[in-house]
C-alpha cells in the first residue's frame, strides 16, 4: 500500500521537483499537491479518513506561511490529524526556523530544497507504525 503524501508549496516548480525526487527514489508513495495552506488544511479538516502519512511544508508561502500552517494543523481535533507527521521542507537555512519547527509535536524532520532521492527514499523511517 503506498504511503500517503501531501505536498504544500506555493512554487510550482518545487512542487515539480519534489514530485520527481518522490517518484524517483523507489518508494511508492501516492502524492497529493496543495499550492495553498489553507486549501491543504481544509481538505485535512473535511475529508473523513484522509489517510495521509506525511505532510512535506514549505514554510515561506503567502497568506498562510508553514508555521501558521502547523498551528491550525495542531489544533484540529485528533481525528482530523490522524497519525500524519510533518516535515518542513523549505529553502530557508535559517537555525531560528529549524528551532522554531522543534516546537510542534507533529513535527519530525527539517529538509532544505531541493529534495534529494536519497532524503525521500528515507521518508517512510519518521512515519510511526
Amino acid at each position: 500500500m503506498p504511503l500517503r503524501i501531501l505536498m504544500i508549496d506555493d512554487n510550482e516548480d518545487d512542487l515539480l521537483f519534489t514530485r520527481i525526487a518522490l517518484t524517483r527514489c523507489g518508494v511508492d508513495y501516492d502524492v497529493r499537491s496543495f499550492q495553498k495552506a489553507q486549501d491543504a488544511l481544509d481538505h485535512l479538516s473535511n475529508t473523513a479518513d484522509h489517510g495521509v502519512d506525511l505532510i512535506l511544508l514549505d514554510i515561506n508561502m503567502p497568506v498562510m506561511n508553514g508555521f501558521d500552517f502547523l498551528e491550525a494543523f495542531e489544533a484540529l481535533a485528533p481525528r482530523q490529524r490522524g497519525n500524519t507527521v510533518v516535515v518542513l521542507l523549505s529553502s530557508s537555512r535559517d537555525a531560528l526556523d529549524r528551532e522554531r519547527a522543534t516546537r510542534f509535536a507533529s513535527v519530525r524532520g527539517f529538509l532544505t530544497k531541493p529534495l534529494e532521492r536519497t532524503a525521500a527514499a528515507d521518508l517512510p523511517a519518521l512515519i510511526p507504525g
